[in-house]
């Protein structure tokens, strides 16, 4: 909702900058329009056009690259989960409990992210999966109490708290990455400029319906842009939320 709001203000402040210049041309005396006035306009309209596309463009990149970043740690994030599950396997039968616990921390936590999924989620947990409580410092205890019988078993174990490891540091990772937020202030000078730069292009222009057409148009994209910004933001929040099927489909391999 909050990224709602704020794409509403910028149309507001886009689409009211273009009627307010295209006001203040009909009440300005012929000589403020006269070619002299409007070149510096032009001038002036074309540095505010500048560093308003540059930093849309920056942006949107931004914003784009901290989406994908965090796409590819929660990829990172299941091939870790599976593979410590893979690693307890083969440590053998005493670590069932382990897994069993590792597969109830991925389920609630796929709850909380996506609880629209929730249905979905539990039957393919298990009733007695989803019943448990886990936690991964749980689950790192859990490994740190099993008693290798083998230097196999020993190697197994030391491999899965490694891989716990970086799932910790993976999970704080993608915790700060969602913190991240544009400030306000840095999203209120973009909204003074959107609007100062449109209300010099009505000022330069005969007002009539098409016109009036084309601000419309323009403050809905550069609106949409900023919406899109804001949502690539919040990568669990929102509509563009990121997909839960590879963190599902990581759910369905555990324990087998």
């Amino acid at each position: 909702m909050h990224s709602v709001w704020i794409s509403a203000i910028v149309f507001a402040g886009v689409f009211g900058g273009s009627l307010l210049g295209l006001f203040i041309r009909t009440l300005l005396p012929g000589h403020h329009l006269s070619e002299e006035a409007r070149d510096a306009v032009k001038l002036g309209a074309g540095l505010v056009a500048t560093l308003t596309a540059l930093v849309l463009g920056l942006l949107i990149s931004s914003a784009k690259s901290s989406f994908d970043a965090t796409n590819t740690m929660l990829m990172q994030s299941g091939a870790n989960i599976l593979m410590m599950d893979r690693v307890l396997a083969n440590y053998g039968p005493e670590t069932q409990e382990v897994r069993g616990l590792l597969k109830s921390l991925l389920s609630s936590r796929l709850e909380k992210v996506w609880p629209e999924k929730s249905a979905a989620i539990k039957k393919i947990s298990g009733a007695d999966a989803s019943a448990k409580t886990a936690d991964l410092e749980g689950i790192q205890r859990a490994l740190r109490n099993l008693v290798p019988k083998s230097d196999l078993q020993r190697s197994f174990q030391a491999q899965a708290l490694e891989i716990s490891n970086d799932l910790a540091q993976l999970r704080w990772l993608l915790f700060e990455q969602v913190q991240t937020s544009l400030p306000p202030m840095f999203v209120g000078v973009l909204i003074f400029w959107l609007a100062v730069l449109f209300a010099c292009f009505g000022l330069l222009t005969p007002s009539n319906g098409t016109v009036i057409a084309v601000f419309l148009v323009c403050a809905i994209s550069v609106s949409g842009a900023v919406f899109l910004i804001l949502e690539m933001e919040k990568p669990f929040k929102g509509v563009m939320k990121t997909s839960s099927a590879p963190m599902i489909k990581t759910l369905e391999s555990l324990g087998k």
